[in-house]
């Protein structure tokens, strides 16, 4: 997704990520100022700083990575506090770049199937991202196929008039398919660009989401044989390495194509984003740092990796 955003808008946004990681910068930058008070770098300020990054929720592959480098480069060297910040700053941008993608809308309509699990954000990423898309002049319409919560549909409500763009629901217990379908209809009548539908994230009962997922993707084949053209999942930052089984257990359903990560200005685990981008490669599309409408953004490799260590 190009962002249309002028310059100071752009910086602003990066204010507002740097707030956000505030929690988890504050605590690794505690720590490393509390490690490196010694003169040269040893084995024991090496297996500090792994715990650090483990603290944060990088995970364990992650921070042995990221330590390793820096203690290959530094080792029995003399190293400030700052010098180590930068130096983690930019063993985790090399992380998060090859997952740092953008949206491509590559059909019209195309069809976005949102999942998670309920309360990790989608109907809120799905009224931020709408409006996004709104800005970049794409004509968009919201589907909510979690017809068995009420409230869900109420909240995709409220965002589709916030988001000024069109949404289609049914009756509460109706088929989540058949909302899908009738959306996929009238996005192709009526020439969207774009429609996003909203799905249920009951995980208690993994067979029937993986039914009710499956039976959705199945109806939308009869209107058009490649969608859903993008599987978007949406996780919460502050559940940690929760977040890790998450994508595992989506991915058993559905062949999910990217993440956006949502609630990070909450967190002392902002970590998690570059756990999930090492541990699975799939592309982040995005992060959320606020409730404004204008608080979901293409992700930014090298700005999220220094707001992390506080730079």
């Amino acid at each position: 997704m190009n962002d249309p955003a002028p310059r100071e808008e752009k910086t602003s946004w990066l204010g507002r990520l740097r707030k956000g990681l505030s929690r988890t910068s504050g605590e690794i930058t505690e720590s490393i100022g509390g490690i490196f008070t010694r003169r040269r770098l040893d084995a024991a300020m090496l297996a500090e700083l792994e715990d650090t990054l483990l603290m944060a929720d990088m995970g364990a592959a992650v921070a042995s990575r990221v330590v390793e480098a820096f203690g290959r480069e530094r080792f029995d060297k003399e190293v400030s506090p700052e010098e180590v910040r930068s130096a983690l700053a930019g063993e985790i941008a090399e992380i998060l770049r090859p997952v740092a993608r953008e949206l491509e809308i590559t059909a019209r309509p195309h069809v976005i199937l949102v999942v998670g699990v309920n309360g990790n954000g989608k109907t809120t990423t799905m009224g931020k991202l709408a409006y996004q898309l709104s800005k970049e002049g794409k004509k968009v319409l919201l589907a909510a196929a979690d017809t068995f919560r009420a409230a869900a549909v109420e909240q995709l409500r409220v965002w589709s008039e916030r988001a000024k763009v069109p949404l289609v629901t049914a009756a509460e217990g109706a088929d989540p398919a058949s909302v899908a379908y009738k959306a996929l209809e009238r996005a192709r009548a009526e020439g969207f660009d774009v429609v996003m539908i909203d799905t249920a994230g009951r995980l208690h009962n993994k067979q029937n989401l993986m039914e009710e997922l499956q039976k959705i993707a199945r109806v939308l084949k009869k209107l058009d044989p490649d969608a859903p053209h993008t599987v978007l999942q949406v996780l919460d930052g502050t559940t940690g390495q929760n977040a890790i089984a998450q994508v595992e257990t989506f991915r058993q359903l559905m062949q999910v194509s990217g993440l956006v990560v949502t609630k990070l200005d909450g967190t002392a685990k902002g970590g998690i984003v570059v756990a999930l981008a090492e541990k699975f490669g799939l592309p982040i599309y995005g992060v959320g740092v606020g409730e404004s409408i204008e608080d979901l953004r293409p992700f930014q490799p090298e700005a999220y990796a220094a707001g992390l260590v506080g730079l």
